[in-house]
């Protein structure tokens, strides 16, 4: 199967994901010049099915990327329904850096990340870390719900959520140095 055929179903499930996950993330929006971009995808290996109910497995250090947005895993399942996207899971390891419209970077890190893009909800699972200019966000397990705007965090066992949110006024100073004795 030819790489342009192959890629339609990803770049669809895959800008989504990512414009979604920036979205959440930032509190402010993912840049939008990014979605009027081509995506690039790249993988070692890809086993595509072109079927409307059927789905595109992505092996080997998976990078996507479209204008700012750079995605990479060592995994993407893209699955359809009915011709369109309808799910992308991502694993093995899944980084996502953003641009925001406002000019901040973001950077996600995850073991996995499932999206459905039906439900329009994204659950980042396994040593989350969500970095950006005014704080972070570190658990187990994130999950936001695009239709409701609703976080939810958890840890796993003794794990605990962690944040860390800056005032504004801070987020363009650098941190103090500290002294030496």
């Amino acid at each position: 199967m030819s790489r342009r055929h192959a890629d339609r179903p990803v770049a669809w499930a895959a800008a989504a994901l990512a414009l979604t996950a920036a979205v959440f993330a930032a509190g402010t929006h993912a840049r939008s010049s990014d979605r009027s971009q081509p995506m690039d995808i790249e993988a070692a290996h890809s086993t595509c099915s072109l079927g409307a109910n059927d789905s595109c497995t992505l092996t080997g250090n998976v990078t996507m990327t479209q204008g700012s947005l750079n995605i990479v895993a060592a995994k993407a399942i893209i699955e359809q329904s009915g011709g369109d996207p309808s799910r992308a899971l991502l694993s093995g390891g899944v980084t996502l850096r953003q641009t925001l419209d406002d000019g901040n970077p973001i950077h996600a890190t995850a073991s996995n990340v499932d999206y459905n893009l039906k439900t329009e909800v994204v659950v980042f699972t396994g040593n989350v870390e969500i970095r950006q200019l005014r704080g972070t966000l570190n658990g187990q397990r994130v999950v936001y719900n695009m239709k409701t705007n609703q976080v939810e965090s958890g840890g796993s066992g003794n794990g605990r959520v962690k944040m860390r949110i800056l005032p504004k006024s801070a987020q363009a100073q650098p941190a103090p140095a500290k002294a030496s004795n």
